[in-house]
């Protein structure tokens, strides 16, 4: 069994944030590559004149920097060890979290991960999964995500996916990357692509992405799609795709 690391982020998750699509998004790598994987992220950094301790974010994506984040996408693209899942929720204002959530909107928020990773995790493989800090309550949920992941795949003693743990992006370049990709998915189903008014540099990062997967990026992908896997949910029909 190999050991593969899996960074998972997340935009637009909280309640009251006025958007109606949120995405998370999964990055994983085999343990044994990652140490390159970092350096080959930081040397992108040092080529553009970015220190390489510089954390890299959707936020940050801007014209002055537009070819540094290019080289970011088709690095992953390009890296045959490097594979992505995305969850994009949509009518995330539809829900009724009182029927179907116990009336806690972050019960909600970790059965969409457990969504999200549940397809992203092979029984012949082993896992540790990274999840970036959402808030200091997030623990025992963690604990509760760690232990039905497990038990869907009959992983009673946790041989497949070994530990789930909260981490800062600072710490982790693969985690930043996800950030990036994550930002493009919700910049686009958000519907901000199409504004006029929004920065060109994102909208070029996005246009990037579509170069290498086409329609999916509006439709998601089959269930098989390992590269670059999206799988669109909707509370109104409980998915739209099948991914």
């Amino acid at each position: 069994m190999h050991l593969y690391n899996i960074y998972c982020d997340e935009s637009c998750h909280l309640p009251n944030d006025k958007s109606d699509v949120m995405v998370l998004g999964a990055i994983s790598c085999p343990e044994e590559k990652k140490k390159k994987i970092y350096q080959d992220i930081r040397n992108i950094k040092l080529k553009h004149g970015i220190h390489s301790k510089v954390e890299i974010k959707w936020t940050k994506v801007s014209m002055s920097k537009i070819e540094m984040y290019k080289d970011f996408i088709d690095y992953f693209f390009k890296n045959d060890d490097l594979c992505y899942r995305a969850l994009i929720a949509k009518n995330k204002g539809q829900l009724n979290h009182e029927k179907y959530n116990d009336n806690d909107y972050d019960l909600w928020y970790y059965k969409m991960y457990y969504l999200l990773l549940d397809k992203f995790c092979y029984p012949y493989n082993k896992y540790r999964i990274f999840i970036d800090i959402k808030d200091t309550r997030g623990g025992p949920r963690i604990e509760k995500l760690h232990e039905v992941l497990c038990n869907n795949k009959y992983d009673f003693k946790r041989d497949i996916i070994l530990s789930i743990e909260q981490i800062n992006s600072e710490r982790a370049d693969l985690l930043q990357l996800t950030d990036l990709i994550i930002g493009a998915l919700s910049f686009y189903h958000r519907g901000l692509y199409y504004d006029p008014n929004k920065s060109m540099a994102k909208k070029q990062i996005v246009e990037k992405i579509k170069e290498y997967i086409g329609q999916a990026i509006d439709n998601g992908t089959s269930v098989f799609e390992k590269k670059f896997n999206i799988f669109v949910w909707s509370p109104k029909g409980g998915v739209i795709n099948e991914a």
